[in-house]
């Protein structure tokens, strides 16, 4: 399972680069992945730093460092 968080972690952030900040829904709607493996991807990116959370009026964004 962990390669599977590992492997979605960069997919995430290959999306983030290629698109810039997106919400947490966007994420989870463009990664073919289940929800539950994308949150545990962006926790391990957030983990690593390399990711960072600003509060909007609809939600959560979330862009690279």
């Amino acid at each position: 399972m962990i390669n599977v968080v590992g492997e979605t972690a960069g997919e995430i952030w290959q999306l983030l680069n290629a698109e810039g900040p997106l919400s947490l829904s966007a994420i989870a709607q463009r990664i073919d992945r289940p929800k539950t493996t994308v949150y545990m991807g962006i926790g391990w990116l957030a983990r690593e730093n390399k990711v960072e959370f600003t509060e909007t009026t609809r939600g959560m964004s979330i862009s690279l460092k």
